[in-house]
């Protein structure tokens, strides 16, 4: 059976030492057994390694940051499309999903780009501000926790939290504090960063485990493979893991998946904790950096992904290959300086 070719603009191609999941999607969209993809890269910075990567990326553009609003990202991607034709859409980052979900039926109706990503109320119900509240309707153990948007709030804290306690950015970065001395700090560290509020979180002792998981929005999860760290680097970021041979941790995932009817791709962060519960940590709106461990398990999330995308129908994967390793590596990328001053000044490569 031939493949069906398509045009698919993917972001998040900043492929560090805190990865995008850009490549690892596109990878899996290249591998893909029913369509012939074509990729077209979307950058946010001119030196994201996967505009670069030309056995990947057929065609890159840089797009303006979040921050510019809806009206610039729809400008520019008018640009894009009018050259690429483009078929589908996958945006990687959580940053950006709030922009790209206000334009999802505007890009489908007007430019035919179609893409499936979770409602306005799913992303804003996941939030790590709100992540007790979602538990609690979804049927799954979620930490205590508390926003607070001043560094003097610190002092008050332990009228409901016990240290250590985990203190988070509202978009990334996570630190746990033994005292309120180092509290404080963290705070002023994550906040200058990725901005207010703060996240206090109830610290749990345990194992961390994490699930890549897909849903239909019907309340259907359509594929979900769990994973364990098996070496993390200093931001805390999986540099290896394994696929985890755990029904109960599958059970639970489709339950969230189910209940709250997510629509696309996600990834929960869970902690095993040592009496054996399952408290979900985060609920990353996206596909994980790793989520190319999913295809080596046999189920192709982002393949799957582009079919509900482009309005087909989707089988559940019912089995992953248990014990299965991801381990990544750097690599140096040679590349003429006449690439980087074309994506640099012209937005194109």
């Amino acid at each position: 059976m031939s493949k069906r070719k398509i045009t698919v603009a993917v972001t998040g191609l900043n492929n560090i030492d805190s990865p995008g999941p850009g490549v690892p999607v596109i990878r899996a969209l290249k591998e893909s057994l029913l369509f012939d993809v074509r990729i077209v890269g979307l950058s946010y910075e001119s030196l994201e390694p996967g505009l670069y990567m030309h056995d990947l990326v057929d065609k890159s553009y840089q797009v303006p940051l979040p921050s510019a609003g809806i009206s610039s990202l729809l400008e520019r991607l008018h640009y894009i499309n009018e050259k690429e034709e483009i078929d589908v859409i996958i945006p990687n980052f959580d940053a950006e999903l709030h922009n790209f979900i206000k334009l999802e039926k505007q890009l489908r109706s007007d430019f035919g780009i179609a893409s499936f990503l979770p409602t306005s109320e799913q992303f804003e119900s996941r939030h790590k501000s709100v992540l007790y509240e979602f538990g609690e309707a979804n049927d799954v153990k979620v930490p205590f926790s508390k926003m607070i948007f001043s560094a003097s709030e610190i002092e008050g804290l332990k009228k409901e939290f016990t240290y250590p306690l985990v203190i988070k950015g509202k978009y990334y970065d996570a630190s746990v504090a033994a005292t309120p001395e180092q509290a404080v700090n963290y705070f002023h560290k994550i906040s200058a960063k990725w901005g207010l509020p703060i996240i206090v979180q109830q610290f749990v002792s345990g194992n961390e485990v994490n699930v890549t998981a897909l849903g239909d929005g019907k309340g259907n999860c359509i594929g979900a493979v769990p994973m364990r760290k098996l070496y993390i680097t200093d931001k805390g970021k999986a540099w290896a893991g394994i696929s985890l041979d755990d029904e109960k941790l599958i059970e639970i995932s489709n339950r969230v998946i189910g209940n709250s009817k997510w629509r696309g791709g996600c990834e929960l962060e869970f902690i095993k904790s040592n009496e054996g519960e399952y408290y979900l940590l985060e609920m990353n709106p996206r596909f994980p950096a790793w989520v190319y461990l999913a295809v080596g398990c046999g189920q192709n999330h982002p393949e799957a992904l582009v079919q509900m995308a482009l309005g087909e129908k989707v089988v559940p994967f019912t089995d992953y290959e248990r014990g299965k390793l991801f381990i990544r590596y750097s690599f140096d990328q040679i590349v003429n300086l006449s690439e980087f001053e074309k994506i640099s000044t012209l937005g194109e490569l």
